[in-house]
């Protein structure tokens, strides 16, 4: 854990930079904040930054068509964060009943429906992941800014749109909701057009979803004060559908009118009419690589924030391979950093860019936020077995630090301290199968394709003696390389 204080140290504990990122992003409105890191691309009216100079219920809806989010989920959800750090009420929706539907923005074909047993493993795995998220966000945020009292936040509420839904039948959905809304209107929006011009067409199912979307804000605006909806840019027709339905269709604390229960549907009724506060809607734009590539995706494959589906390794790696063009503005979207900080490491990087700077900062921060302290402490160990260098040195990992890094990996091979006693490097190899033979071990030497812990060996009939310097870890530790990225971790366990 020495590790992990000094990179926080190095990273963003200095009391100048905590207090830049204390004014901006605490004491100032939090669309602002959101506008310096590139967060905003529309919004529907430029009154929200005046609604939002006080707390203010926000929500961002995630629909499980997965059982984890990806990348492309947390770039809505960095903005979540944002508002929570800053006080509001951060509301994220689980949509168990929309993603029944499917929604129909950008994409070019009709999404396949969910089975109920698959939509119910989603969204139970999507809850945890939300929970975790919004966890590590705050502690992670709470490290690199002292004067943060996280128990000050108001708690993440995690809602489910079937709570509403399940107790309304069509004919009270289309008679008391439906009327309000404008065909017109509803056929104008880009995704819809654009899958009305296609050659597949748009089902009744699809074309309804954002009719479903836009009650889900007309609801949580009457029924947890939420003022201000957060989704993609391809979300702007059915956020501006729930704006519009808002405005539209009125209160009621009858069932009939809406749909609906609540134990206080009286007191709620009251509230809203007398709240003319207004319904609001932020876009955060689409991310793309500077090559025009959907980010978050690595040989057509997501990266997932399940530790399950993508390793704090994958993570760590996935953004350390991140190009010059796009280093800046992942920083500026997927940290907390101060933006001085930010500057100041894209002026180191610009100087030696050979050494990754600015990438290892934003692999380092984010596998920090989504994966934990731990989680970054394994993506940092496992990179330096892979590709240690006299900079990311392997002597700094504890045998705790390999054991949980390596717990599920085939490579690291257990053998009692004794059976390695009196052997050569050449047997070890064999050992551990880096090797076939002793003679192919003894070739490698001779052409310094051979390594222990990252260093050449020189002699083939070299001795590491156990409990010694030979080993890292605590003297429990061996690591056998041949090439590049072929290694086996000799992992001594204590004799009985």
């Amino acid at each position: 854990m020495n590790l992990l204080r000094g990179l926080t140290a190095r990273y963003a504990r200095s009391s100048v930079v905590c207090g830049l990122f204390r004014r901006r992003s605490l004491h100032t409105n939090v669309v602002e904040t959101l506008r310096e890191r590139n967060f905003v691309h529309s919004v529907t009216s430029d009154d929200i930054a005046s609604r939002l100079q006080k707390p203010v219920a926000v929500y961002c809806g995630v629909d499980p068509t997965a059982d984890s989010l990806h990348l492309g989920n947390m770039v809505a959800l960095m903005g979540l964060l944002h508002f929570h750090l800053a006080g509001h009420q951060a509301l994220p929706l689980v949509g168990n009943a929309t993603g029944m539907i499917g929604d129909p923005s950008g994409r070019s074909s009709e999404r396949v429906a969910l089975g109920q047993n698959t939509l119910s493993k989603n969204v139970a795995g999507i809850e945890v992941q939300l929970e975790r998220f919004f966890r590590r966000g705050t502690e992670y945020a709470a490290r690199r800014i002292p004067s943060l009292d996280p128990e000050s936040l108001k708690p993440v509420r995690i809602l489910h749109n079937a709570d509403w839904y399940q107790n309304m039948n069509i004919l009270t959905f289309l008679g008391h909701i439906g009327r309000y809304v404008r065909v017109g209107a509803m056929v104008a929006r880009d995704s819809v057009k654009s899958r009305l011009q296609s050659s597949q067409g748009i089902s009744f199912t699809e074309f309804s979803y954002q009719l479903l979307q836009a009650y889900d804000f007309w609801y949580l605006y009457h029924h947890h004060g939420c003022r201000v909806q957060l989704g993609g840019s391809d979300q702007w027709g059915n956020i501006t559908a729930g704006t519009d339905l808002i405005h539209r269709m009125p209160f009621s604390s009858t069932l009939d009118d809406t749909g609906v229960t609540s134990e206080d549907n009286d007191a709620v009724a009251a509230k809203a009419k007398g709240d003319e506060d207004g319904a609001f809607g932020i876009t955060i734009p689409l991310l793309t690589t500077a090559s025009g590539e959907k980010f978050g995706k690595s040989a057509g494959n997501a990266i997932w924030l399940d530790e399950k589906r993508t390793s704090a390794f994958d993570v760590y790696q996935f953004f350390v391979k991140t190009a010059d063009a796009d280093v800046e503005r992942l920083l500026r979207m997927f940290t907390l950093l101060p933006l001085p900080r930010i500057e100041q490491v894209m002026l180191t990087h610009s100087e030696a860019p050979e050494r990754f700077a600015a990438q290892k900062l934003l692999a380092a921060e984010v596998t920090e936020l989504v994966h934990g302290l731990s989680g970054l402490q394994q993506a940092l160990c496992a990179t330096a077995v892979l590709f240690g260098d006299q900079l990311s040195p392997i002597q700094r990992f504890s045998a705790q630090d390999f054991a949980d890094t390596f717990a599920h990996d085939q490579r690291m091979i257990s053998i009692p301290a004794a059976d390695i006693e009196g052997k050569s490097i050449s047997d070890i190899a064999v050992l551990v199968g880096s090797c076939k033979s002793k003679a192919a071990a003894a070739r490698l030497v001779s052409g310094g394709g051979l390594y222990w812990n990252n260093e050449p060996v020189m002699n083939k009939a070299w001795k590491p003696l156990a409990g010694t310097g030979d080993f890292i870890g605590q003297g429990t530790i061996g690591i056998v390389r041949t090439g590049k990225t072929n290694y086996r971790i000799l992992r001594l366990l204590n004799d009985l």
